[in-house]
Formats: C-alpha cells, structure tokens, sequence
C-alpha cells in the first residue's frame, strides 16, 4: 500500500490458507454459533466461539478483520480462537460490507450494530472488548466516538486492542487503493479518529476502559506513525491508553502470532481482560 505499506510479502498466501485452516478447526472443534445476523443485510453476520464452560458472564473479545476495507472476512479470520476460548474468554468474528459494495460509513455502522447486538444478547457479560488489526483497528477505534445513546444501549467496553491500525485516513486519499474507497476530505475528516479526537475530543464513557495501541517492529514507517500520534492523542483525551511496539514482527505476523497461547499480545490481551473481570 502506497505510503502505508503492508501489502502481500512473500509467504502472505501461505499464511492466508493457513488462517482458513485454523478458522475451520476452530468451527469443527468447538462450541459456536456460525452466521448469526446481527443486522438485516445479507453481510451483516458474525461467528461466535464460546469457551467450554458456557455461561451468561463471560467476557467478550469481538474481533474485525483487516485487508484495507477492501478484503478479507470473517470465515478466516477466527484463528486467534483457540488460546482465548481455552482461557475462559468467548470470541466474536463479525463481518461487516466490504469495499466497493460497502462505503466507509456504511461499515462503521455496521461494527456499531455487531457491539449493540452482542450487547443486548448477553447482557450479563463481564466486558466487551474490541480488537481490529490495520483496517479493522480503524473500525474498532471509531466506537471510541460512537453515539450509543442514538442506539439504545449503552455497550459493557472494557477495552479495545488496536493492532497496525490506520487512524489518518487523509494520507489514503493520496494512494492507488483509494478508488473503491471514494474517499473524499470530508469523508476521510468523518471516518478518522485521530482527527476527530483532536478536533472535539470524546470522554471515556468508562475511565477504567482500556486502549492498547500496538504495532509490529517491522511495519512501515507510516504504521508507526499513526500509531503513535493516535496513542499521544488519546492519552491527551483522557483515555487510559498504552503503546507497544513488538519486536521482531511485521504487519502480517504480528497478528497470525496469535495462534499462539505464549505469544506477548495473547498474554496482554488475556491479563487485560482478566483483570479487569
């Protein structure tokens, strides 16, 4: 990607079947709810993995894909399952319209509803946490801004785990993968949480919710960027924000890594939830 950088590196497509592989383990071998609508669209779907022991408060991990709104999906997308549903944490893969059929707007409000959806469904959970990578970090960081008053319901948001993400949409408008987007300055101003967290920043609806900004050692240098002046912006808001950078992976492995039980971000995820239950 221009400028952003993290397009396919040699390996990608192996890793993108190996994705496929450990998402259909994960349908075959565990406790789930496949294809549950959360909205009326035909892509208004999500998949849920639950731990073995089921019960009405458990924690949440609802999860959004990445491939820069314009790829990827949800039926490949649920290979972290495995370590979290083992710890006792159920997951939540939610599909959302992808480029060009969907729009910009169009997607943040479906993420909005998959939030509101798992909301009203469970309740009595012990906390809803987001977590998106590259693209889907965007869509996850927009529910920062989200008006849940319009919407009804008030969701449980404990945290947000924010990996690669893109947070300064203008940069996009000056790239070949804008076409499909029709991103124009107003667009790309609306659908930015960096510049509408500068421009009237918003309250933590709860002080103790959570935002970890993360990003891979090796992603590009436009990654890094973003991701720091988006953590330096929360951090001025009000938000009880940390930053990592991960050694030693790139834009791609620092989200496959979670497939594993020991990898860091696993364990973060996993004491952040937990303490917080």
């Amino acid at each position: 990607m221009d400028g952003l950088g993290g397009g396919p590196k040699c390996g990608a497509s192996w890793k993108r079947m190996s994705k496929e592989t450990a998402t259909k383990r994960a349908q075959a071998t565990g406790r789930n709810l496949l294809d549950v609508p959360y909205g009326d669209g035909e892509g208004e779907k999500l998949d849920i993995y639950f731990p073995e022991a089921v019960s009405e408060a458990l924690p949440f991990l609802v999860f959004f894909h990445g491939g820069y709104w314009q790829s990827g999906s949800k039926d490949s997308s649920a290979f972290m399952v495995s370590p979290l549903t083992a710890q006792g944490v159920a997951v939540v893969i939610a599909a959302y319209d992808i480029a060009p059929k969907g729009t910009l707007d169009q997607m943040v409000d479906q993420v909005t509803q998959s939030i509101v959806f798992v909301q009203k469904e469970y309740p009595g959970n012990q906390g809803i946490y987001l977590c998106g990578h590259s693209a889907g970090a965007h869509l996850a960081a927009m529910m920062l801004l989200a008006n849940w008053t319009k919407r009804g319901v008030t969701p449980n948001l404990k945290g947000f785990f924010l990996v690669s993400g893109i947070y300064d949409l203008e940069p996009v408008m000056h790239t070949s993968e804008n076409a499909p987007l029709l991103t124009t300055l107003e667009d790309a101003q609306r659908n930015s949480p960096q510049w509408r967290l500068k421009t009237s920043p918003a309250q933590p609806v709860d002080p103790a919710c959570r935002v970890l900004v993360t990003v891979g050692q090796h992603d590009s240098p436009e990654f890094h960027r973003q991701s720091r002046e988006f953590y330096q912006t929360l951090r001025r808001g009000g938000w009880k924000a940390s930053f990592e950078e991960l050694h030693d992976v790139d834009h791609f492995e620092i989200l496959w890594n979670l497939t594993q039980k020991d990898y860091v971000l696993t364990q973060i995820i996993l004491k952040t939830i937990f303490q917080e239950s």
